[in-house]
C-alpha cells in the first residue's frame, strides 16, 4: 500500500448502541475514513466528525488483523456493518480488497454482513456474501437518491451511475443474496417528486431487491450545510434560497411533501411486494438464523 495515506487505529469492529434500531446491526466497522465520491450531501462532511481532508480516501493501519483479534475477542456472534461513515467499495477497494479480505474473517469467525454502499463494486463479492448467508444474516444495501443517471451525476458526481448501481443489486438478487435499497437522501425541491419515487421502487422491484428504506428528507449541519449550499448554486440555481427561508439553521430539512410523497412511496411498496419497515425488514433477513432472532421476533 505504497503511497496510500494511513491512518492508527487500535480497535476497527465496535459494538452498537442499539441493535434493534438500525436493520438489527450488532457491530460496526469500518476500514477506510474519508471518502473521494463528492456527494454534495454528505453529512460526513460535517464539522462535528473532525475529518480533515475528508475527500481524501485513508486506510486504517493494520486492518486486517486488527479486525481478525476483535472478532476472536468477541463474545458473541452477530451482524457486522460497515459502510456508515465511509464506503466500503471507494475506488482504493478495487485494488486493496480490505473489504473483501475483512467479509472473509467475518465469514471464517461465523459472524453476519450488512454493507451500505454507493458503488456498483459490491457485486464483486456475491460469492462470500452467499457464503455468509449459509450461517449468518446477510443484508447489502445500495443507497440510491434519483431514478435519473443525469441527476446522479450532479448529485453524486464520482460515484457509480444509478442505473450502474440497480445493475449490481441484480446480481445480489440472482445469487440469490437478501438485498435492498437506502432511497436516502431525498432533497427537498429536488428530488422529492412523485416520479422519482416511483421509479426507484419500480426499477428496485424488477432487479430483485426486497426492500426499500426511506426517509424522505435530509439533514444539514455546520461544514456539510456551506459545501451543500455551495454546489446548489452551481448546478442547481435558486434553490439555496428555498432552503435558507424553508429551513434557516435547522438540522433536520424533511420535504414540503413528505406526507403526500409517503403516502405515494407506502402504496407503490405494498402493491409491489416490497418491505419498507424496519421492524419487517429486520425480521426477514434474520429469519431461520437462530433462536436469537427467533425471540425478537
Amino acid at each position: 500500500m505504497k503511497n496510500i495515506p494511513m491512518v492508527p487505529a487500535k480497535n476497527i469492529v465496535y459494538k452498537t448502541q442499539d441493535a434493534d434500531s438500525w436493520f438489527g446491526l450488532d457491530y460496526n466497522m469500518n476500514i477506510y475514513r474519508g471518502c473521494s465520491y463528492g456527494c454534495i450531501y454528505c453529512d460526513s462532511r460535517s464539522d462535528c466528525y473532525k475529518n480533515t481532508e475528508f475527500d481524501r480516501v485513508k486506510v486504517k493501519e493494520n486492518a486486517l488483523q486488527i479486525i481478525r483479534n476483535d472478532l476472536r475477542r468477541k463474545v458473541k456472534t452477530g451482524v457486522v456493518a460497515t459502510g456508515a461513515m465511509s464506503d466500503p467499495y471507494n475506488p482504493l477497494e478495487r485494488s486493496l480488497l480490505l473489504t473483501r479480505n475483512a467479509l472473509e474473517l467475518i465469514n471464517a469467525f461465523g459472524f453476519g454482513a450488512s454493507v451500505a454502499t454507493k458503488s456498483a463494486l459490491v457485486a464483486r463479492d456475491a460469492d462470500i456474501f452467499k457464503d455468509i448467508a449459509t450461517h449468518s444474516p446477510v443484508i447489502p444495501k445500495m443507497s440510491i437518491t434519483t431514478f435519473d443517471d443525469e441527476i446522479c451525476k450532479k448529485l453524486e458526481p464520482n460515484v457509480s451511475l444509478t442505473s450502474e448501481r440497480f445493475e449490481a443489486l441484480r446480481i445480489l438478487a440472482d445469487n440469490g443474496i437478501f438485498c435492498g435499497v437506502l432511497m436516502s437522501p431525498i432533497l427537498p425541491f429536488i428530488n422529492d417528486t412523485e416520479e422519482n419515487i416511483l421509479g426507484i421502487l419500480r426499477m428496485a422491484k424488477e432487479v430483485g431487491a426486497k426492500f426499500v428504506y426511506t426517509y424522505m428528507g435530509m439533514t444539514l449541519r455546520q461544514g456539510n450545510r456551506e459545501y451543500y449550499y455551495e454546489h446548489l448554486d452551481k448546478s442547481f440555481p435558486g434553490i439555496k434560497e428555498k432552503y435558507i427561508k424553508r429551513f434557516g439553521l435547522r438540522y433536520n430539512c424533511p420535504s414540503p411533501d413528505y406526507k403526500k410523497l409517503w403516502k405515494v412511496f407506502a402504496a407503490e411498496c405494498e402493491r409491489l411486494g416490497l418491505l419498507y419497515d424496519m421492524r419487517a425488514i429486520i425480521h426477514h433477513y434474520k429469519a431461520g438464523y437462530g433462536s436469537r432472532q427467533q425471540m425478537l421476533f
